[in-house]
């Protein structure tokens, strides 16, 4: 009995304090100031004050859906599985904030941004055969970073093309 309380208040620290972390640095990298402002958008661009509200909705789902996967691990291989799997993906969502708006770079940005949805489909495929409500939970992240994505790719084509580290010419490639 105190071995699966322990183990449940060890899973909920790892999923917490990984999440904090990555939502952390992640809002660290990410400056929404004048280079940013200079970009032009879809008209269907999300307005910026809903994206903390989708994030902390998103980033929540993904620490129970931890939870429940750890907690359901079959084996401590399993486990490292599930946490293998949420490390990388927290390794390439706060990537993606680096190249979008650390380096300003929404060219590499996207092609990151490939990565982060394929591990996000690890993650719910990984996931699944442990715990499938685990796995379900994290198709909001899914089609969120999906959107994301093409979001990210209509950036690029109405604001191309981005050279060097930081800078932005002003060229019309795509517009």
């Amino acid at each position: 009995m105190m071995d699966t309380l322990a183990n449940h208040w060890v899973a909920i620290t790892v999923a917490v304090t990984g999440t904090l972390v990555v939502a952390l640095v992640g809002g660290w990298l990410t400056e929404i100031g004048p280079w940013y402002r200079s970009l032009t958008f879809p008209a269907w661009k999300p307005p910026d004050w809903a994206f903390g509200p989708i994030w902390t909705t998103i980033l929540t789902l993904a620490v129970i859906s931890m939870v429940m996967a750890w907690v359901a691990a079959p084996s401590p291989a399993a486990r490292a599985l599930v946490v293998g799997l949420f490390v990388a993906n927290g390794a390439l969502n706060v990537g993606w904030n680096l190249l979008f708006f650390t380096m300003r770079r929404p060219d590499l940005a996207l092609v990151e941004v490939a990565f982060l949805w394929l591990s996000i489909l690890a993650l719910i495929v990984g996931l699944a055969p442990i715990s499938p409500t685990a796995a379900l939970l994290l198709v909001p992240y899914l089609l969120r970073v999906g959107i994301a994505a093409f979001l990210n790719l209509r950036i690029v084509r109405l604001n191309a093309p981005f050279t060097g580290a930081g800078a932005r010419s002003h060229g019309t490639i795509g517009r």
